[in-house]
Parts: C-alpha cells; sequence; structure tokens
C-alpha cells in the first residue's frame, strides 16, 4: 500500500511538468553540427581518386569515372588529363557511419550531414547515386564548407563580407593570457632593472697572479 501511494504521488508530480518529447514529424528536432547523419557529396571537388571507396571497411561506395583530355591553357603547354565522375554510390544498408570515407578525402568532397529521415520501405533503394548524394550539400553545416564553397542561398555578395569579418577578428584579437600577466606582475621596474644594475655596478678589479713573484702589470 505504501509503494502504491508513492508511485502515484511521483506520477501526479511528473504529470504537471508537462511532455518532454516533440510532436515528429510535425516539429523537427534541433540537431548539432556534428551530426553523422547522412554522407553528402561535393560532386564539384571530386578527383575519382578512388581513396574513400578503397579504406571503406564496408566497401559500400562504388565509384566510376573515366578520363578527358582538357586543352593547354597557354600557348605551348601541354594537354593534360582530368578525371570526370560518372558514378559514386553509396550503399546506405551496409554502411556502418564510422566517417572514415570523409577523414581520408584529401578534396573535401565527402561531409556530414545533420539528416535522418532518408529511411526507404524497400533495402534496395538504399543505394544513393551521386545526385542524391549532392542534394544533402544544402544540410551540411556552414562550419563544415570548404574554403571558397558557396552553398545554397549564399550569393556572392555575402561570401567576401564574411571572410573579410573573420580577417578582421582575427587581427583584433588581443594578445595571449599569459603574455598579458607576465607584463602586469613583473611591471616596468622589471624591464628597467637590468639597466639600472648595469649602471650601479662597480668595475671588476684587475686580475692578479697568485703565484709567487707574480703581479698585476
Amino acid at each position: 500500500m505504501k509503494g502504491l501511494l508513492k508511485g502515484l504521488a511521483t506520477t501526479a508530480k511528473v504529470l504537471a511538468r508537462g511532455a518532454h518529447t516533440v510532436q515528429y514529424p510535425h516539429v523537427q528536432p534541433d540537431l548539432p553540427d556534428r551530426s553523422r547523419g547522412v554522407i553528402a557529396l561535393l560532386e564539384e571537388n571530386c578527383t575519382s581518386c578512388m581513396l574513400c571507396a578503397r579504406e571503406c571497411p564496408d566497401w559500400c561506395i562504388v565509384i566510376d569515372s573515366h578520363k578527358e583530355t582538357v586543352p593547354a591553357e597557354t600557348e605551348g603547354g601541354r594537354d593534360r588529363q582530368k578525371n570526370v565522375l560518372d558514378r559514386f554510390d553509396i550503399d546506405f544498408s551496409l554502411c556502418m557511419y564510422c566517417g572514415i570515407c570523409i577523414e581520408v578525402c584529401p578534396f573535401d568532397a565527402l561531409f556530414w550531414a545533420p539528416d535522418f529521415a532518408y529511411a526507404e520501405g524497400d533495402i534496395r533503394n538504399l543505394l544513393h547515386g551521386k545526385e542524391r548524394l549532392g542534394t544533402w550539400m544544402d544540410r551540411v553545416p556552414r562550419s563544415a564548407w570548404p574554403e571558397g564553397y558557396h552553398g545554397p542561398g549564399d550569393t556572392a555578395a555575402e561570401a567576401p563580407a564574411a571572410e573579410a569579418s573573420a580577417v578582421e577578428a582575427a587581427m583584433a584579437e588581443p594578445p595571449p593570457a599569459e603574455a598579458a600577466i607576465g607584463i602586469e606582475a613583473a611591471g616596468p621596474s622589471a624591464v628597467e632593472a637590468p639597466a639600472a644594475q648595469m649602471q650601479d655596478e662597480p668595475p671588476a678589479p684587475p686580475a692578479t697572479d697568485d703565484r709567487p713573484g707574480g703581479g698585476s702589470e
């Protein structure tokens, strides 16, 4: 009986606090920027180096590409070969979201996007190509964007202004706290002490020879 009354008291107390859940999917959760939701592809940065496919422990990445000749930009220059991406598939039914492919990519072509609502009724539909992976770049947080990339909704005027403000903020940073503390603790007397000490010190006596018959010259 005592335990029943205690349980009813706890129920009444919690009942007055309100719900701690959100009405998903009508209310979307606010996820942090570093959430491992889905892998997004920035196709223009991919060079088909195959490094992500080789390092993937689940072998869930498939890449196909072909080579195209790029004419020389200057007179007398040599033509060069360029890899053009034809296929970039990730099988999310095999992916274990370890993030190795994102870490090893040397060209900033793969990113984490905090999007998790891509479930399918058929497991075969979890194989997403470069077109679908490219749409998730809209969800990649701005802090993870590579240098020089302007995402959807970014105007050409906003990007230089953001870069200029970042440079100004870096130049306006105060000196390190340790250096400031050291200067305040020492004070001006610590800087003037060596000069004053050099002025007050008497000249050193001439060297003498202690051996018999020796003396100062």
